[in-house]
């Protein structure tokens, strides 16, 4: 993965701003009796008025501008006809392009703000642990392991959580994915080194119990094998010379 150009990255400022707006908007909309397909329409609309593309629209055929997971549901889910039920954990993952360069973004919500105490620890260990993981980057020179070493310790010592092992986060830009793969799993000092002026997307992905996942019958929808609930958070991070920039945030 190349180094975006001062261009590339105003662009990308501009869009990360855009859909962080777009994301929280929708995040506020997740409530008993919407469904998913509701939120994917106002999506759509938002997207369309802020000349932006919506990415996964058509990407490896999903049929969507977003993905909308439930529950046990981790990631890359078909927004349906089913209305959200009071305690629902929904997954919120939008990927869009604006002036030629692409920003990831993604949240996890309880439809009614509350949940049982498990459903709790596994929100906030995983918001936790993007955070542990964007600290990480230390800029010019970081490597991959120092960010996937930070986000397990944050979600298996601290909140108890298990690690899903095959979804990783990723570099993002010109492509939806691009390289490096970042896992959230590792030891630091290993793996590819960052250089300033790289963009990835970091998104720790746990689970309340085991981390192995399945593929669902519509083909596309990523599930917990054992039916567990799964939570996602997202942000696409720019590598500076000395530290990192948070390019998905209102």
């Amino acid at each position: 993965m190349r180094a975006k150009t001062p261009a590339d990255l105003k662009n990308m400022r501009e869009g990360g701003k855009l859909l962080a707006a777009i994301l929280k908007d929708l995040a506020g909309k997740v409530e008993a009796g919407i469904t998913p397909k509701d939120l994917a329409a106002d999506a759509a609309e938002q997207i369309k008025k802020r000349n932006m593309q919506p990415v996964v629209l058509g990407y490896d055929g999903f049929p969507d501008v977003i993905c909308i997971s439930i529950n046990n549901a981790i990631v890359h889910g078909i927004p349906g006809n089913q209305p959200i039920r009071q305690g629902d954990l929904v997954k919120l993952d939008l990927t869009l392009g604006y002036k030629g360069m692409i920003n990831d973004s993604a949240v996890s919500v309880i439809a009614g703000g509350h949940g049982s105490a498990g459903v709790q620890r596994l929100l906030d260990g995983t918001k936790a642990a993007l955070d542990a993981g964007i600290a990480a980057v230390k800029g010019e020179g970081t490597r991959v392991g120092d960010i996937s070493q930070a986000v397990q310790d944050v979600l298996e010592k601290e909140y108890r959580l298990s690690v899903i092992r095959e979804l990783v986060g990723h570099g993002v830009g010109y492509q939806i994915h691009e390289a490096p793969n970042i896992p959230n799993y590792g030891v630091a000092g290993t793996g590819p080194t960052l250089h300033a002026g790289m963009t990835i997307a970091i998104e720790p992905m746990a689970a309340l119990g085991d981390w192995h996942i399945a593929v669902a019958k519509d083909k596309n929808t990523i599930i917990m094998k054992d039916g567990s609930l799964g939570a996602h958070f997202e942000h696409t991070v720019l590598v500076t010379e000395d530290g990192a920039e948070i390019l998905t945030l209102v």
